[in-house]
């Protein structure tokens, strides 16, 4: 079992990049179920607020820091330098794998449009990677039937590694609830697609060095975006103050 620190509400799996990478291409490559989060400032936040929601976290195969200042407060909080382990930097990584191993990937979540561009990238750049199959589902609650056949193509499909893309809370409750059903280790990657896509841009390096991808983002969709990320940052900082306290005195 690997050592984890807890940040606010999550407990942080302290890995390196290449140490979570080889752990979920192992177990995907054996199709050892299980899932991997991604873990930002409102994933902690929302797992703080809603106990349910970090019931869900706790079956978690890994739970890694998405976000740099998940990886600052490992330093601040435990003395652990802690290295940031981004999903934008993970599926690619993952297709890489996929590519080296010919192993198969499925995409969930997200649009059509992003799905075929997704495609299109990996024939180009990852050949030997093989997609198994893919699904848009509704944004909506699933019915049963619906869930089931979801789970039986993926079974059916052969997926090693299934790339997940429902945005945060509901991918990693999706996760959470079909992951003993599935025969592949489930990501999720939700902010990645569009970028794998080539629909949307990341950050420059030296914001992503700067805990900064956050205002990238805001930049890029503010209506969508400043409401949450005003209340999640100031509430993180917030509660990472309080943490702070208690572990010096």
């Amino acid at each position: 079992m690997h050592s984890r620190s807890y940040i606010i509400s999550l407990p942080v799996n302290n890995l390196s990049f290449s140490e979570s990478l080889s752990e979920v291409s192992n177990r995907g490559l054996r199709h050892s179920p299980g899932f991997v989060c991604f873990a930002n400032v409102h994933m902690t936040i929302e797992a703080y607020n809603d106990s349910s929601f970090r019931q869900n976290l706790d079956k978690a195969l890994l739970i890694l820091p998405d976000g740099k200042p998940l990886a600052v407060a490992c330093k601040w909080l435990y003395k652990k330098t802690q290295e940031r382990i981004s999903g934008m930097d993970f599926m690619p990584a993952i297709l890489e794998q996929a590519h080296k191993n010919k192993a198969k990937v499925f995409l969930y979540g997200s649009t059509e449009k992003v799905l075929d561009n997704i495609k299109d990238r990996i024939r180009s750049k990852y050949p030997n990677a093989i997609v198994a199959g893919s699904i848009s589902p509704p944004f909506r609650e699933l019915s049963v039937e619906e869930a089931n056949d979801h789970i039986r193509r993926i079974n059916e499909s052969g997926a090693h590694f299934v790339l997940v893309a429902l945005g945060c809370p509901r991918q990693e409750k999706w996760m959470a609830a079909h992951y003993n059903s599935i025969n592949a280790v489930l990501l999720g990657l939700g902010g990645a697609f569009p970028v794998t896509a080539g629909l949307q841009k990341r950050s420059p390096k030296w914001m992503q060095h700067m805990s900064l991808e956050w205002l990238y983002r805001l930049l890029q969709e503010p209506r969508r975006l400043f409401k949450r990320y005003f209340y999640t940052n100031s509430v993180f900082m917030w509660l990472l103050a309080k943490e702070l306290m208690k572990h010096r005195s």
